[in-house]
């Protein structure tokens, strides 16, 4: 009988969340295991792949007061009842496909405002004669700066209701213990997967020689307006640019940077095949979000990070951190942000060899489904 896995993401904002977990499903089935996606966010066009199994919760989305206000897509409040109808949905989920694995992504270090829905799924999960393993799918990277005590509920809440601890990264680049300090208290759930990164595949429309991205583009229109200006000022300034904006990008943002576009760039909302745009380009220009990041590692590419800090988020930074020490990646801090100092940026990376791929784990989403079926065959043994 093939063992199932129900998988819960979440994305509020951007579309990392929904982007890895996607990857992270697909693997899954890849190994054989029958996978149901639950989404709780907004639909994303290209996520998730073609025919992975989905359940579609009554979508919520991130308010204009930040992450603690759940907005549906009108941009309203949500209501008790709409609340309601989603636990309702996602528990009926759980009963119809009886899953052998419940894979969150994400709680309870974060997605907190979820708890609504999670904890009665924990709680059934828990009470349910199967008895289904229950697994944390969880970043490289914790955001740092937590509320007094939140982090010792979370060991808590792993410790009552988790199996497993799924880390998406290398500890070679960074270790869990790097940004959550309880990490030694969780040490028996934690396994390391490998970064999780996507097939290549091939190249579906015109390459450049250089790619500016920024992940879906909620926050990436200072950065493209940026890499504008640093086009002509860059050793780079005869290539070929390509602005990938991601649907998310302001609409004034996108009108401004159309207008400026010289006649050797392009710009383009989303590519289906941005990971083999990466592999054909020499230089990329980004944020240093998960995704992105993961796609550059496995291009192999030279590159340019500027990591997003606003609002306190330390993730970003971390990450571009640790492959600016690997001389991996040129960093320009968000603070330091400006056309001058990103063409420096861009001419040192033009001096560097491409990195390749630099020896990090990039197998992780083959790697999470095989720890899960060594978990499933273990509990059954």
């Amino acid at each position: 009988m093939t063992s199932s896995v129900l998988v819960y993401v979440q994305h509020l904002l951007g579309i990392g969340h929904l982007a890895r977990a996607s990857l992270v499903a697909e693997g899954i089935r890849r190994a054989g295991l029958q996978v149901r996606l639950v989404l709780g966010g907004p639909p994303v066009a290209g996520f998730p792949a073609p025919g992975l199994e989905t359940v579609a919760l009554p979508p919520v989305k991130a308010g204009p007061e930040g992450f603690s206000q759940l907005v549906d897509l009108a941009g309203q409040p949500v209501g008790e009842a709409y609340l309601a109808a989603r636990r309702d949905k996602l528990l009926a989920a759980f009963e119809a496909l009886r899953p052998d694995v419940v894979l969150i992504e994400a709680f309870p270090f974060g997605r907190r405002q979820m708890r609504f829905e999670l904890e009665p799924l924990l709680e059934r999960a828990r009470a349910a004669e199967w008895a289904p393993l229950v697994a944390c799918s969880l970043r490289d990277i914790v955001q740092e700066g937590r509320k007094p005590g939140r982090d010792r509920e979370t060991v808590e809440v792993l410790k009552r209701c988790f199996d497993l601890v799924l880390v998406h990264g290398d500890p070679a680049l960074i270790a869990l213990d790097a940004t959550f300090p309880l990490a030694q208290d969780i040490a028996p759930l934690i396994r390391y997967t490998g970064i999780v990164t996507g097939p290549v595949g091939a190249l579906e429309g015109s390459g450049f020689d250089v790619v500016v991205s920024a992940g879906g583009g909620a926050a990436g229109a200072r950065l493209m307006r940026s890499a504008l200006a640093a086009l002509s000022l860059s050793k780079l300034k005869a290539a070929r640019w390509g602005f990938v904006t991601g649907p998310n990008l302001p609409p004034g943002a996108v009108a401004e940077l159309d207008a400026g576009l010289p006649a050797n760039a392009a710009m383009v909302v989303q590519r289906n095949d941005f990971r083999a745009l990466l592999a054909h380009a020499e230089m990329s220009i980004s944020q240093a979000g998960y995704n992105t990041a993961a796609d550059v590692l496995d291009a192999g590419c030279r590159s340019v990070m500027v990591p997003f800090a606003e609002g306190g988020e330390t993730e970003q930074s971390r990450r571009a951190a640790a492959l600016g020490e690997r001389g991996l990646v040129e960093v320009v801090q968000e603070s330091d942000l400006s056309p001058e100092a990103l063409a420096r940026a861009i001419d040192r990376a033009v001096e560097r060899p491409r990195p390749g791929r630099a020896g990090l784990r990039l197998d992780g989403a083959e790697s999470t489904a095989g720890l899960l079926l060594e978990a499933l065959q273990a509990r059954r043994g």
